[in-house]
């Protein structure tokens, strides 16, 4: 099969799409034809010779840890999917393929009207944001502010807090602030001044901070939320340790997923894809994401 693989590491002109072995499905896994798989900050950290918590990589590797695709193979004793089942799901890495294999479990049903780019980007950036707001105790009445709102887990993030009933003030530049409305959103401009500009449109204080962008974020939310046990980030975790401030990882699960997929069937949840990009110019989907100015995902479509 074609993959994308980080043969040395470095930058995304490292990148190479190689013929290797395709995967059988182990006991208990079973084995997806790839047909869209998002991409995520994390890969383009693995490409730059990161290691996951736990893990110690070693070049050839392919990244990509979110995927949608039909089911073709089942390894002994996996149950619950059928072949031609439709499915997205997750996993650490590999997902950059043509196909892959993958614990039964970690697959949910995609629904017939999701189309294959929402489904391959919905699981990562949508858990990501589904953990941080449950950790931070986001609900009915808060006023919450998203730093990176525009992006892949700031979109969800946005979301899942109007679902959740709370009011959200979200960060971005100009040209998303139309965008943050639909989801929404009440827009504020990051940089110079923000603490004033949320003060302004958020006149009662703010409840709840998380941060998915960097870029000064919690020096600001500490000076706009009295809580600091509610304030988080899923980037700036040295300026999280320094300042005391909850550093959030992602706790990815089939529940948390699956109701991510009910509030998409509902209406509730909108996966904004920026751009799909074939296999072979995985390079151009990581130069995209490296801008850090992205609204909604990147996607490869094998």
């Amino acid at each position: 099969m074609k993959a994308v693989t980080v043969p040395r590491f470095g930058g995304p002109e490292v990148l190479r799409v190689a013929e290797v072995p395709t995967p059988a499905a182990g006991p208990g896994e079973v084995r997806v034809r790839v047909r869209a798989a998002g991409v995520q900050p994390v890969d383009l950290a693995v490409r730059e010779g990161w290691s996951p918590p736990g893990t110690r990589l070693e070049p050839p590797v392919v990244p990509g840890n979110e995927f949608a695709g039909v089911v073709d193979q089942l390894g002994a004793g996996s149950f619950g999917w059928e072949v031609g089942d439709e499915v997205l799901g997750f996993r650490l890495l590999d997902g950059h393929a043509e196909f892959v294999t993958v614990d039964g479990a970690h697959l949910v049903a995609k629904p017939a009207a999701m189309p294959w780019e929402q489904a391959g980007a919905l699981s990562a950036s949508g858990q990501t944001a589904h953990t941080a707001l449950t950790e931070l105790k986001v609900g009915r009445g808060d006023t919450v502010l998203v730093h990176g709102a525009s992006g892949g887990v700031g979109t969800a993030a946005v979301q899942l807090a109007r679902a959740w009933g709370a009011t959200v003030i979200g960060t971005a530049s100009a040209r998303n602030h139309d965008y943050l409305r639909e989801l929404g959103a009440v827009p504020v401009a990051y940089g110079e001044g923000l603490v004033e500009r949320v003060r302004a449109v958020a006149p009662h204080g703010v409840d709840a901070a998380f941060d998915a962008a960097g870029r000064g974020a919690l020096e600001a939310s500490v000076e706009l939320v009295a809580d600091r046990d509610r304030i988080g980030t899923v980037t700036d975790h040295a300026t999280a340790a320094r300042l005391g401030l909850r550093q959030l990882r992602t706790q990815r699960s089939a529940a948390r997923l699956t109701e991510l997929v009910e509030l998409w069937e509902a209406g509730g949840l909108r996966v904004e894809i920026a751009a799909a990009f074939p296999l072979e110019r995985a390079a151009d989907a990581h130069r995209m994401v490296g801008t850090g100015h992205v609204r909604g995902k990147v996607v490869l479509t094998p």
